[in-house]
């Protein structure tokens, strides 16, 4: 996800994007994601997104892909960042990353978990607060991927080859410039690892021993550091992760 930061604690983060400062607002929970809905239809779309047809994507795919962008914002929540968590955590409420959801409800998806989590972050809560709710979010999507399905060899295969486009975008001159693809690349080779404990022995061992070394290398995470791992590092690991999948 594309972020030029400049924070604010509404939930009109795609204003955020557009680098404009906003006013207090005092909306409701429903007009606040409306605004920040209105907002992204004239925003700048986020590079991963805008690089994959959503509509053309498996749905254990998609899933896997908005999950990696949840798994992102709730780090960055319990870690004391919500105004940086918050645009992650609109993947599964906001009306201009529905395709990612196409499908989802009739698995289990329950968007008003989602729908809370948001609004905590919109008060000001701290995720200490609210961390039955955030557990209750997270054990939702593992239950919808379950039911999702798919081969888990080809979605660790595919947030490879996402990883590699996020922190090919978000690395420039050794810096992080765009922190949102570091931490949505952080969050795909987290769902990576979930989607390796499903493997069979022995790949199962293999695959997370590769993505274990592959998470290593945000030290920081999800905080961007300031000298980040190099880009051609993250993809010497990404490949060593694909060269240990079965078949």
């Amino acid at each position: 996800m594309t972020l030029k930061f400049k924070l604010s604690t509404s939930l009109s983060l795609a204003l955020i994007m557009l680098g404009v400062t906003l006013s207090a607002c005092s909306s409701s929970q429903d007009s606040s994601l409306q605004s920040a809905e209105d907002q992204s239809s004239i925003a700048k779309m986020d590079h991963s997104e805008a690089r994959h047809n959503m509509d053309a994507l498996p749905v254990e795919h998609r899933l896997a892909f908005m999950t990696g962008h949840v798994k992102a914002g709730l780090a960055l929540y319990r870690a004391g960042e919500p105004q940086q968590a918050a645009p992650h955590l609109l993947h599964p409420v906001s009306e201009t990353h529905q395709s990612e959801r196409k499908g989802l409800d009739a698995l289990g998806f329950e968007a008003s978990l989602f729908e809370t989590v948001s609004k905590s972050l919109e008060q000001g809560r701290a995720a200490s607060e609210i961390e039955p709710q955030l557990i209750a979010a997270e054990a939702n999507l593992d239950a919808v991927a379950q039911k999702a399905g798919g081969d888990p060899a080809a979605i660790i295969s595919f947030l490879m080859d996402t990883i590699d486009e996020e922190y090919t975008i978000a690395i420039t001159d050794g810096i992080v410039s765009d922190p949102g693809e570091y931490q949505d690349a952080f969050g795909f080779a987290y769902v990576a690892r979930h989607h390796a404990m499903t493997l069979t022995p022995p790949d199962r061992k293999a695959v997370i021993k590769e993505i274990d070394a592959l998470i290593s290398l945000w030290p920081e995470a999800p905080i961007a550091p300031d000298t980040p791992s190099t880009v051609a590092r993250v993809m010497a690991r990404t490949l060593a992760v694909k060269a240990s999948l079965p078949g």
